[in-house]
């Protein structure tokens, strides 16, 4: 018997779909390659009853909760094709299984694309972030650097000003106008063009010039796509967004594939855990619904 729903990927959107569909006693299977996107972090923060916690620990405790329900399968392994339609899905995994599904939650998280500066990846999730609302706090209104990056390190350098003295580290990444400049300047951000030589310490940039750059944190507004093709073989519809590439979904977290679903970072915008786990249960609640009404799913709406 196919499985009512097979979630590629295990991570907190996959996993927050994954309760609401056994809890209506619905047969999921979580193919999970346990690739987290904040596996470097040690800390969540912004995720009510859980801030401060161990990323890792709220992953474990949640999936030992998911395993007491008899309805769940969980597989640690790589999804590496997808195939079939409507009520009628295969699934292969890397070392050749193969699994059958009535639906496709497609959970499987981004894929950071980060500036290449010496130094910077090995710091990424510890002195190195990305959102200001999940680490800025914590750096106690000391002083942050923002790498530039794309566009998006504009109006993140703006924001974090809410958090500390900003300096804006241009390093070549992309040109200023006088526009940009004033509102920048508007907001008190520092801008320093000299470009970046390497990443020391903690979070200590060096310029080429030689002068070392304290901080207390950086910040990039790192360019996201999805971890893996898969939406894109399956013929899903991608959308360019402000952070990067992302599955395109409706309200009820539905791809233009019938049957494919997709949640969390691969789906929306902003990205934090706690947006992650409300997408997800709202897209378990939604795949539950499609399989209670083929023909159409009623939205969650008031």
């Amino acid at each position: 018997m196919p499985y009512d729903v097979i979630s590629i990927g295990g991570s907190f959107a996959g996993m927050a779909a994954a309760l609401q569909l056994v809890r209506a006693r619905r047969s999921v299977l979580v193919i999970d390659a346990g690739e987290r996107r904040n596996r470097f972090a040690s800390h969540a923060h912004g995720f009510l009853g859980q801030d401060g916690a161990d990323p890792g620990e709220i992953a474990a405790t949640a999936r030992r909760q998911l395993k007491t329900y008899p309805t769940l399968t969980w597989v640690e392994g790589r999804v590496e094709n997808v195939s079939g339609q409507l009520d009628g899905f295969t699934v292969t995994t890397a070392d050749g299984d193969l699994h059958h599904g009535r639906r496709i939650l497609i959970a499987s998280g981004v894929a950071d694309q980060l500036p290449d500066v010496t130094g910077l990846a090995e710091r990424w999730g510890t002195a190195v972030f990305h959102c200001p609302y999940c680490h800025a706090y914590e750096l106690g209104e000391g002083r942050i650097g923002v790498i530039a990056a794309n566009p998006m390190s504009f109006h993140q350098a703006q924001l974090l000003t809410e958090w500390g003295e900003v300096i804006l580290l241009v390093n070549e990444a992309m040109p200023l106008n006088s526009d940009i400049t004033s509102a920048l300047q508007g907001k008190g951000v520092v801008i320093e063009e000299v470009p970046i030589d390497r990443i020391e310490g903690k979070a200590d940039v060096r310029l080429v010039d030689g002068r070392l750059l304290a901080f207390s944190g950086l910040f990039v507004a790192s360019r996201c796509t999805p971890s893996n093709p898969l939406a894109e073989s399956l013929g899903c519809a991608l959308e360019e967004t402000v952070l990067g590439l992302q599955i395109h979904t409706d309200a009820e977290n539905k791809t233009s594939v019938p049957g494919v679903f997709a949640c969390g970072d691969v789906a929306r915008i902003p990205h934090s855990v706690s947006v992650a786990v409300g997408n997800g249960a709202l897209a378990g609640m939604q795949i539950h619904r499609s399989l209670c009404w083929p023909e159409t799913v009623l939205p969650l709406r008031g």
